[in-house]
């Protein structure tokens, strides 16, 4: 297929096609690795290996450079709608979902990831465009560097530490992403396996909660999406604290299935609610079985793209065992 989409159906939003000012800087860090569709159903990558490489992860994201991802906020008064409101509870949700900071070819930007239940106590999940991208125009795939999780960042604090990236995992089908085909969409999915802290502590202790992860869960459910965008598609609610990448936002209602258009083919399962969260939300968690008290809920997917039949939805795909349970699991036991 090497149709375009109709303009304004589907968008990226989280890495440099999202509608938020990104900051170039010089690229530093670990040798580039080339992508490369390794055989069987998992490809991997070593992001930052040895105790020199973390630290100047560490070293590499200082206030000022996460600072400079900030939007904004903007004078107006507050709005909360289900398809896009300011998270304000504190609970295993606001724990458990954070932002994920790297740089992608040569521009820092931020995805969003959420601390899953998993055997090594150290695995998030993500978009797989967070963690391996093409340029603009879908040429010179590279991994992302510099990844750093901050969760339940807040106002540019990070209470529970802040976790460089030890390995990367997503599907091999993923590095043949050209930014124009459709097909990939379905595995537009990744993990992402966390040092600990610098008091020594995993990230499922250190935040005291974790999520749970679900496959072939049905689609047309009530879903929660949580993620920290830097942009919204309302301009009434642009600049607000929960649109300027420093606080967490959700949007809340029964999800749609993606329509596939004779401009635009879609492959199935790709679902969501009606959302106006922009670029920096990629990657956070859609939740069915969602407990507004406990914060605990099912990740059944990710947040990948807008799509606008009309109202605009924030769909990624559907988690599934034949894509999905493969890359958790090399995730989580590695």
């Amino acid at each position: 297929m090497t149709s375009k989409p109709t303009p304004g159906l589907r968008r990226r939003v989280g890495v440099a096609g999202a509608v938020t000012a990104l900051v170039t800087t010089t690229l530093t860090g670990l040798a580039q690795q080339p992508a490369t569709a390794a055989p069987g159903p998992v490809a991997t990558h070593a992001v930052a290996v040895t105790a020199a490489e973390r630290q100047a992860v560490l070293a590499y994201w200082t206030p000022q450079r996460i600072a400079a991802l900030k939007t904004p906020s903007a004078q107006v008064p507050p709005v909360a709608k289900p398809d896009g409101a300011p998270w304000t509870r504190t609970d295993a949700v606001s724990r458990t979902v954070g932002r994920l900071f790297f740089t992608d070819h040569g521009e820092d930007s931020s995805c969003t990831a959420t601390v899953l239940d998993s055997a090594n106590r150290s695995t998030v999940v993500t978009a797989a465009h967070c963690v391996n991208n093409t340029d603009l125009i879908g040429e010179d795939n590279q991994w992302s560097r510099n990844v750093l999780f901050i969760p339940g960042y807040i106002d540019g604090r990070a209470p529970y530490g802040r976790f460089v990236a030890r390995l990367s995992v997503v599907s091999p089908t993923w590095l043949l992403n050209d930014q124009i085909e459709s097909l990939y969409d379905s595995y537009d999915q990744a993990f992402v396996v966390l040092h600990p802290n610098s008091d020594g502590r995993r990230v499922q202790d250190a935040v005291g909660a974790a999520q749970r992860i679900g496959y072939d869960v049905p689609g047309a459910r009530v879903v929660h999406q949580f993620g920290y965008p830097r942009a919204s598609s309302d301009e009434a609610r642009e600049g607000l604290p929960e649109y300027t990448g420093e606080r967490l936002a959700y949007c809340a209602g029964r999800a749609v299935e993606q329509q596939s258009t004779e401009d635009w083919p879609e492959p199935p399962g790709q679902w969501g609610t009606e959302c106006v969260m922009g670029g920096g939300s990629s990657g956070g968690p859609r939740f069915t079985n969602f407990d507004r008290h406990t914060g605990l809920g099912t990740v059944v997917g990710d947040n990948s793209h807008g799509y606008i039949p009309g109202k605009r939805y924030l769909v990624g795909p559907q988690f599934s065992t034949a894509i999905t349970r493969p890359l958790f699991q090399r995730a989580q036991h590695s």
